[in-house]
């Protein structure tokens, strides 16, 4: 054992006065901020061991009211100011899908580790880019797949890697969302780019497989411009995927629904035996693997013959999410940078990359008429 045999030197009043300032605490930079970067603030307000130092949006009343809620921090509408003057140690960045590129490359240039929200960006070529830049730099960076981090999925893998799955049904139908650059297309990318690209990112989580091909249809007409003048963007769509391994499934989404029409976010993953029905961030029911605990729900089988008979199947085992999945999404992130250790991040950059890609592909599918296999 090691014997201290020097002098103690009781800390100076600097030094205190320096911890209470938290000039030793890593500096948080927020820029964005709308309802996504209200979502994270509210995350940040739990941690005592960052510093709020900065937070950056083209309204500047908007990035004031974050400072103020925050009790820490300046307000900017220029991030390359608040980058000079804050020297930010991490900085998450929660901004539309169309204003990624110049933010992310400056970010990149100066070292500074990030978090950025789903989609990484509506255009392929850069999204690459900053990827191949993030890479090179070796950066720690997330993005914003916060469902990965639900304390179902580890059962939801665990089934279908003892349960080989043949097909997976999946939907996610809701409203619109309160956000007028939303309703264009051509600036959200549209619902399976900015919503359902959760589930589709999940279908590779929980798989451990990539898409092959996809085939989208979409239609649209069902929102008018009189119920809402400015929608352009596809009501609904529906699309057949094909994964490397063989399984299939088929997604269903839309954002039509009023008020107490929308219907669960469920995958629905099948086996010859077994079945698992997957709740986004909700909940997963598996059935068919014990006759012990049973579930609210029931299953039948349809014979050969067509008729409906109960099957092993009815009996259910649930599994409830119990966790704040997006707390603790943000947590690791900031744990990351904090021990210069990434390796607790589930949605690395470099990874949501290719659920950007997967959803593009549909949108591609959609416009073309045509199948598209998915390239990374």
């Amino acid at each position: 054992m090691r014997i201290f045999t020097g002098t103690y030197r009781r800390p100076s009043a600097e030094y205190w006065m320096r911890i209470e300032r938290n000039d030793f605490m890593k500096k948080l930079a927020l820029i964005g901020c709308g309802g996504i970067g209200a979502y994270h603030l509210e995350h940040f307000l739990q941690f005592r061991d960052i510093e709020l130092a900065g937070f950056c949006d083209l309204l500047i009343d908007r990035a004031e009211s974050f400072a103020k809620k925050a009790g820490s921090g300046r307000a900017y509408s220029d991030f390359i100011q608040m980058y000079d003057e804050v020297q930010p140690d991490m900085v998450f960045i929660c901004i539309p899908p169309t204003c990624h590129g110049r933010i992310e490359f400056e970010t990149i240039r100066r070292g500074i580790p990030f978090f950025v929200e789903k989609p990484l960006a509506l255009d392929m070529a850069l999204a690459k880019e900053l990827v191949g830049q993030v890479e090179e730099k070796g950066l720690i960076a997330a993005s914003g797949f916060q469902c990965r981090y639900d304390n179902i999925n580890d059962d939801a893998m665990e089934f279908a890697a003892k349960h080989p799955i043949l097909h997976v049904a999946a939907s996610r139908v809701g409203g619109i969302p309160d956000a007028p650059w939303w309703n264009v297309k051509s600036t959200s990318g549209g619902q399976l780019v900015e919503q359902t690209i959760h589930q589709m990112d999940m279908l590779r989580y929980i798989l451990k497989t990539e898409p092959d091909t996809v085939y989208s249809v979409a239609s649209r007409g069902c929102i008018t411009q009189e119920e809402n003048p400015g929608y352009f963007t596809d009501d609904l769509s529906t699309t057949l995927i094909t994964f490397k391994n063989g399984i299939t499934c088929t997604m269903m989404t839309g954002c039509y629904s009023l008020d107490g029409a929308s219907w669960d976010s469920k995958m629905t993953f099948g086996s010859r035996s077994t079945r698992m029905d997957y709740y986004l961030c909700t909940k997963a029911v598996m059935y068919g693997i014990s006759k012990e605990d049973q579930s609210s729900e029931t299953v039948g089988t349809i014979a050969g013959d067509g008729t409906q008979r109960k099957s092993d199947c009815e009996v259910g085992i649930t599994v409830a999410s119990s966790v704040d999945f997006g707390l603790v999404c943000d947590r690791t992130f900031i744990d990351a940078v904090l021990t210069g250790d990434p390796s607790k991040i589930r949605s690395p950059y470099s990874d949501a990359y290719k659920s950007v890609a997967f959803t593009i592909a549909c949108n591609q599918s959609m416009e073309t008429g045509l199948p598209v296999k998915v390239v990374y």
